[in-house]
């Protein structure tokens, strides 16, 4: 096998360059496209970055990309990857698929063929007549088919990379935890600095603050398919973990508040950060907005309030960013970030942003408004 592999960092729409730079940070270099982002580097790389990529979606292993307008054309492509050097002679390799302006659009037929494909090219390298027996590591392969050109991956991570393993509870349109941690990474908020969440719910942008505060890789408390992968020697992955607890940063004090005016999500917010291993590093508050109390000069909002989308919902949510707007005039030194689909957000909340930003929560189009304080 080489040195280096190919690897993809999937992102959501709009946190493309957002990835990218947490890749770079980790020493990568990388090619940016439309919700991934590509990089060659050591085998290595697999536990470091599924341990350290707050934003990103999944790590993918690229095995091979070819051209194929015929299932002849993919099936022969396919079987010709070296699968061998990934998936053990007892791997369990289900395959998914999608795709995209292609002359094979029938996903599920593609999805057997490949299937068939590897398991043949595994059968004749490994010496086996019968059907493979699958009882090992997961390998989950995609395919994906994008203007006839199959691209065959493996994903590393198994469960998506916002599943940090702290959320013990949430409430009815929970902020995934990879949009919370872009959310602060794409202000210049430092530690030293007070950070507020007034519209808490769960607590995910106070409690991924706190981890990029403190420098905790978001990943250290789970666990990845790859870790019981042959060709992924142990030592990576001891390292990779040695790495995350020799950076991480268990003294920084942090001044973290988030509040909300439901009760019940203070307490799911509170048994959240304990999960996260927390404990009293975050403040907090049941509280509406309109009491919101700024005690020093400069400091961060951070926010995903209420969009309004239900019927009925609209009169409130207006109400709701006017008094945030009010509370924040009288604070002209603090930056104020707020994610919302609510496309008056500006004029309810009295002032228009010093720029925006869009991007998606889910499926939601959203922009992130951002008004930069004049730090005192």
């Amino acid at each position: 096998m080489s040195k280096h592999i190919k690897l993809i960092a999937t992102a959501a729409m709009g946190l493309e360059s957002v990835v990218a730079e947490e890749v770079r940070n980790l020493g990568y270099d990388v090619q940016v496209d439309n919700g991934k982002v590509i990089f060659e580097a050591p085998i290595s790389a697999i536990p470091r970055c599924n341990l350290w990529l707050r934003t990103a979606d999944r790590l993918r292993l690229v095995v091979g990309e070819f051209k194929a307008t015929t299932f002849d054309e993919l099936f022969e492509g396919t079987k010709a990857l070296p699968w061998e050097h990934y998936v053990s002679e007892d791997g369990q390799f289900p395959v998914s698929g999608k795709s995209v302006k292609s002359t094979l659009y029938s996903v599920p037929d593609c999805q057997k063929i490949v299937k068939k494909a590897i398991a043949e090219r595994l059968k004749r390298k490994y010496g086996m007549i019968s059907k493979m027996p699958e009882t090992g590591a997961q390998y989950k392969v995609e395919i994906s088919l994008l203007k006839d050109i199959a691209l065959l991956t493996i994903d590393t991570s198994g469960v998506g990379l916002h599943k940090r393993g702290y959320r013990v509870g949430q409430g009815e349109a929970p902020l995934k935890e990879t949009m919370a941690a872009a959310l602060v990474l794409l202000t210049n908020w430092k530690p030293e600095y007070t950070l507020v969440d007034p519209f808490c719910g769960s607590g995910t942008i106070p409690i991924e603050a706190a981890l990029i505060g403190q420098n905790i890789a978001p990943g250290f408390n789970r666990e990845f398919d790859s870790e019981n992968w042959s060709f992924i020697r142990s030592k990576h992955w001891d390292d990779a973990f040695q790495e995350a607890e020799d950076l991480a940063n268990y003294d920084q004090k942090l001044e973290i508040i988030g509040s909300d005016i439901d009760h019940k999500m203070i307490d799911i917010a509170k048994g959240n950060s304990l999960e996260a291993g927390l404990g009293e590093l975050i403040t907090w508050k049941q509280m509406q907005v309109r009491d919101l109390s700024i005690k020093h000069e400069n400091g961060y909002i951070i926010a995903n309030p209420p969009y309004g989308q239900r019927i009925g919902d609209e009169e409130a949510v207006e109400a709701i960013y006017k008094d945030f707007g009010q509370v924040m005039r009288n604070h002209p030194s603090w930056s104020v970030y707020v994610l919302t689909a609510f496309e008056a957000f500006e004029k309810f909340y009295g002032q228009s942003a010093t720029k925006k930003r869009k991007l998606f929560n889910g499926f939601i189009k959203v922009d992130y408004y951002q008004y930069f304080g004049k730090k005192k």
